[in-house]
């Protein structure tokens, strides 16, 4: 016994038929997305330059607008369609919903290694079309949409696509525009599966809720290697919060540019635990123009000892004078990363130079050091120069072009006669520099060794 009279038993057993009925489009409409595409591949490796350039003109007449003369001109340099060509730019050329429409004859036929849109002006609409072909036809592995603050809603939607759909594209650049809370969430959305590698977002305003939201999305990013977050008024709290919560939970960023933010000590000591706890990670750390004082150094000291990966350190441009450089000497003595250090205009005066002069001669692997923009006369390259007599890594030392005046020094004259006959101080075959160029012996050593490799660059 079931409970159901015959009757309802058919009644049901018809209903449960009609739900469970499916019908499927015409195979045509199912497989017409794909033929489509391999015939447009097909059909654009048979092109030639001529027929690019024709259906060009063709559709700009279609969509009622003129022929970009500067698409053009890089239309006529391009030597092989096959092959993706070096650049396509753009920048600064008013790029309408039409005109972008129009490039499409273009974007189907060639891709590039480089797509700029810079200063575009492209409009909602406008902006959504062009980086929705951009993904159809992967057109670039470098797209730089800057300065366009007119992309609304639909375009940031189109980009988000973008990244995350896109194969090929591994360096997005999208600077100098307001970065809205739907810009902000598109863009944080995509960097959870994007494939890219670096990330330009200088003077975006991203302060406060836009960093929440970005940091928030990239602490899971497995791809990202290099972030670019200059002139962002980024302050030492909240902001550095995030940042030091990024560098605690990602560990394949390997680049993080803060240049010309309000950092400052409070910010440096965020970075700083962040940078503690990280066994494998950042690579070059760039905190110039960050309103970092001699303070802040104490910070560094505790850390530098401990980092195994950090070799690229710029501090230019912050007022650490020469306490700073003192109360770093201990730990770059001890630290065995660090390949490169930028102290341009950060108030050394020869006593820094003199504490520099011993970091070098500790030092067996630093590379290039920065102290241009500083009050570092005779003295200090005096002891520089001692100091390079024992040093064997460094290749590179960045001075003034022209070295400050002082009374009574002789030397002066003769490194100024150096520095504007640009010549280079070249040293002995494995081993490194063996004096400044306001040494007259150094001319010497440079006529003499005219094989060498290891040289003094002076700025």
């Amino acid at each position: 016994m079931t409970g159901h009279s015959e009757e309802e038993s058919t009644s049901l057993s018809m209903k449960e038929g009609r739900e469970k009925r499916v019908s499927f489009p015409p195979d045509e409409q199912m497989v017409s997305d794909f033929v489509e595409r391999r015939a447009e591949l097909q059909e654009a490796d048979s092109l030639t330059l001529t027929d690019i350039i024709l259906a060009y003109k063709q559709s700009c007449e279609k969509h009622h607008v003129n022929p970009n003369p500067k698409a053009l001109d890089q239309l006529k340099q391009i030597t092989c369609v096959t092959d993706r060509a070096r650049c396509f730019e753009l920048s600064g050329e008013r790029l309408d919903y039409h005109s972008c429409e129009s490039l499409e004859e273009i974007l189907k036929s060639v891709q590039f290694d480089f797509i700029s849109l810079q200063g575009a002006e492209l409009e909602e609409n406008g902006a959504s079309s062009l980086l929705d072909m951009f993904l159809y036809y992967e057109s670039a592995t470098h797209l730089d949409v800057s300065s366009n603050s007119g992309m609304g809603f639909s375009g940031w939607l189109s980009l988000s696509h973008l990244l995350r759909q896109s194969g090929c594209l591994w360096r997005l650049d999208a600077c100098n525009m307001p970065m809205v809370d739907y810009a902000a969430q598109a863009l944080s959305k995509a960097l959870l599966t994007s494939r890219l590698t670096v990330l330009h977002l200088e003077n975006t305003c991203l302060s406060g809720k836009p960093l929440f939201t970005l940091v928030g999305a990239l602490k899971r990013n497995v791809a990202l290697q290099e972030l670019y977050l200059c002139e962002n008024s980024l302050n030492g709290y909240q902001d550095s919060m995030q940042l030091g919560d990024l560098l605690k939970y990602n560990s394949t960023l390997k680049t993080l540019d803060l240049s010309n933010n309000t950092m400052c000590d409070s910010g440096l000591e965020e970075i700083c635990d962040a940078l503690s706890s990280q066994k494998t990670g950042l690579r070059t750390l760039i905190l110039s123009n960050n309103h970092i004082t001699h303070l802040g150094m104490s910070h560094l000291q505790n850390v530098l000892p401990r980092l195994k990966t950090l070799e690229t350190l710029n501090l230019g441009k912050n007022n650490l004078e020469n306490r700073g450089i003192h109360t770093l000497k201990e730990s770059l003595m001890i630290n065995r990363s660090l390949l490169q250090l930028g102290l341009a205009s950060t108030g050394i005066t020869c006593e820094g130079a003199v504490t520099l002069a011993e970091i070098l001669a500790e030092s067996p692997q630093i590379q290039r050091l920065d102290v241009r923009q500083n009050q570092v006369l005779a003295g200090g390259l005096m002891a520089l120069s001692l100091a390079l007599k024992i040093n064997r890594s460094l290749i590179r030392l960045d001075l003034d072009q022209h070295l400050k005046e002082e009374k009574g020094m002789k030397t002066t004259a003769v490194y100024s006669k150096a520095v504007k006959c640009h010549m280079f101080i070249k040293a002995k075959p494995n081993h490194t520099l063996t004096s400044l160029c306001f040494f007259a012996s150094a001319l010497t050593v440079m006529e003499k060794n005219s094989t060498c490799h290891q040289y003094l660059v002076v700025e």
